[in-house]
């Protein structure tokens, strides 16, 4: 049985998205520092893509992204910050809800929208105490072999001259 995980990009999904992908090219009058072909060969559109909804549909962070399948995780993290610049998303999530109106249809009179902000209940034990309770040290021990701070004499009585 041949299934598709869910981040898979499958042939119909990349002809769809294919033509909504920005084509790179030179500018014929500007001066380049490199010759042409000079570098590392840019990524494949599809490569990128597949990276983007890897990171997507799994929740992973962008340097966890599996290189030998998708390339370097930067250069993919680029070319998703350029695509969203250039509204390929915005054009990709247009044309998906045009194609789900003609097939299923919506119901554009009544929309509503739910969600809801909670703490994950296990992260806890994941990722450790909060970072932004750094500057709370009411309830730390004393580092060991360190001495409290009681100066022997009152602060004010410190100088001999005064």
């Amino acid at each position: 049985m041949n299934t598709l995980k869910s981040w898979t990009v499958s042939e119909e999904l990349w002809s769809k998205v294919e033509p909504l992908i920005p084509r790179r090219r030179r500018d014929k009058g500007r001066k380049y520092r490199r010759k042409p072909g000079g570098g590392r060969k840019p990524l494949s559109p599809r490569k990128v893509f597949a990276g983007i909804v890897y990171v997507l549909r799994t929740g992973c962070q962008w340097k966890a992204l599996p290189e030998e399948q998708f390339g370097s995780a930067s250069s993919v993290h680029k070319y998703f910050l350029e695509w969203k610049r250039r509204g390929v998303f915005v054009r990709l999530w247009r044309k998906s809800l045009a194609e789900y109106d003609e097939m299923e249809g919506i119901a554009w009179a009544w929309q509503s929208i739910d969600g809801s902000m909670v703490k994950a209940p296990l992260a806890q034990e994941a990722v450790g105490p909060n970072p932004t309770d750094r500057g709370k040290k009411r309830n730390q021990a004393q580092p060991a072999r360190r001495r409290e701070w009681n100066p022997a004499v009152d602060s004010r009585r410190r100088r001999a001259g005064a």
